[in-house]
Formats: structure tokens, sequence, C-alpha cells
């Protein structure tokens, strides 16, 4: 069932995968407080839910995020900038960028028109990025006489190489999709009306594997962004020591003998018909995987 909030909605479309559609098209999906409020909300949600193992995220209308809503900004920068004292994004943006890279939810960045300044860069919190043959994206925030502000300096140069991401920061040109599929700033590009059907397939196949292993995985590929081989390989031992004792490794080895599917997340596919009575006071603690 679908489920409304002020500033987006979500619903399950597959067997583990949940939809979050940013949904103020005519503001061109642009992040203003009440979005922040509603998104953390529904992330801690669904966190909490253990039906829920992959996350899908795009746009109502013709754009998947243009950012910072700048009607929103300059009444910020008027009025109450002079009380705060603090970057708009500071309690707009910052939020969204941090919460998606510290979910355990996979999340699938559906990329369905227009990906500009703080919606690109919440759309490079994502863990993979497929995007409609109508996308454009672009680091624009030196149009505005900014710098990256939030996560873009951080994740550009790991995805693209430091010269690209250069590029793309300082010239603030908005590519198409072909390009971004050319430099890696996206997995796949699709046809439009193949774009939701294309991410929500890959969202259930990781939704199929070991949660568990999933969820490891995740946090061990964020680690590598800022620590050396030799952490990271020992990070991973230590998490992969830990599986050893749950039932999916087991499961996973005689599945492959047997020479069939393997049955994982039996535990979690209907922990739904017995939710918590709250299910955010339930949902776990998050470090940081930065």
């Amino acid at each position: 069932m679908r489920q409304d909030l002020e500033t987006l909605y979500y619903e399950q479309a597959d067997d583990g995968v949940v939809v979050l559609t940013l949904n103020r098209p005519d503001r061109g999906n642009g992040v203003v407080p009440e979005l922040v409020r509603d998104f953390v909300e529904t992330l801690t949600r669904l966190e909490a839910d253990k039906s829920v193992r992959a996350l899908v995220l795009t746009g109502a209308g013709k754009q998947f995020s243009a950012g910072a809503d700048l009607k929103a900004m300059k009444d910020y920068l008027e009025h109450q900038h002079r009380v705060e004292h603090e970057p708009y994004n500071a309690r707009v943006l910052f939020p969204l960028t941090q919460r998606v890279v510290e979910s355990r939810l996979p999340t699938i960045a559906a990329i369905n028109g227009g990906a500009t300044a703080g919606g690109l860069d919440f759309a490079l919190a994502c863990d993979i990025r497929i995007c409609s043959t109508r996308a454009k994206m672009g680091e624009t925030y030196i149009n505005m006489g900014l710098p990256p502000g939030n996560g873009g300096s951080y994740f550009l140069p790991r995805l693209l190489g430091s010269g690209m991401a250069a590029e793309l920061a300082l010239t603030g040109d908005v590519i198409d999709a072909q390009r971004a599929l050319e430099i890696g700033l996206v997995n796949r590009v699709v046809e439009p009306e193949d774009l939701l059907p294309e991410a929500v397939a890959l969202a259930g196949k990781i939704a199929a594997k070991s949660w568990r292993a999933v969820e490891a995985t995740k946090q061990a590929l964020r680690s590598t962004w800022q620590v050396d081989l030799a952490t990271s390989m020992t990070n991973s031992f230590w998490a992969v020591s830990a599986l050893h004792y749950g039932p999916d490794l087991l499961e996973g080895v005689s599945a492959f003998l047997d020479k069939r599917p393997p049955r994982f997340n039996e535990d979690r596919t209907h922990a739904a018909d017995s939710p918590t009575a709250d299910p955010a006071a339930s949902a776990p603690a998050h470090a940081s995987l930065q």
C-alpha cells in the first residue's frame, strides 16, 4: 500500500524492495526542511522493518532533484541567515547525504530527470545509480558562487578520478545520460519507461541475497574509501568470521553443491506480518560509514 507524506511517498514494489519517491514536482523535488523531516522519518521506519532489504530512490515529475529549493534558500538568506549564521545546506541537505550513506539498506538512485548540485550529491550518496535517457546531471554549485557542499567533493574524485571530478565541479557543466555512463557517474542508462522496472529488478536481485551479507558488504565497500588495504582486509576478516556463525553461509554452500537457488532471508520475508508497536523506536542506531 502506498504511504503518502507531505513531500514524498513510498510503496513496496517487490519482495524486500521499497520505492521512495520525492514528491515536490512543482519545485523540481527541491529539498526543504519538510522533505528532510519526511525522508529521515521514512528511512528510519523502513530500516526498522525487517522485511525491507533494498531501497529505490526516485523523483516525481520531470526531475530527480534540483538540490536545495532555491526559492526557499533565497528566503533563508534574506531573513534567517542573519540569525542562524550557518549555510542553508547545513540544516537542509547535510542530513540527507549522511543518512543515505549510513543506512543499512542498499540504495539505488533511479534518476528520472535532472539531478543537479545537491540533487546530484543525493544520488552520489546512493550505492548504485541508474538513469533514464532523459536524465541530466551536473555539479552546478559553482554557477551560484559556491563549491560543492553536500558530499560532491568527496564522492566525485572517488567515483570518477580527480581530473573528471575537477572538470565537473569547476565548470558546473550539465551532462547528458550517455556522457554520465561514459565517465562512470551512472551504472546503466535505460529508456524512461524501463527506469523503475530496471531499478526494482536490480534491487530485487540484491534483496534476494543474504541480508547479513548485503549489510556487511555495503559497510565494507564504504569503509574502504578512507582506509588502507591492510585495515580493509582486517575489517573484512572479522566480518567474514562473524557471518560464519549465521545460517546463510551453510545455506549458500549447500545450495551451490545441491545445484539449487539458495533460500536466504526466510526469517525476514514475513517479518512485516508482526510489526513492532513503534517501528521507529526499534530502529538500530547507525554510525556513519564514511
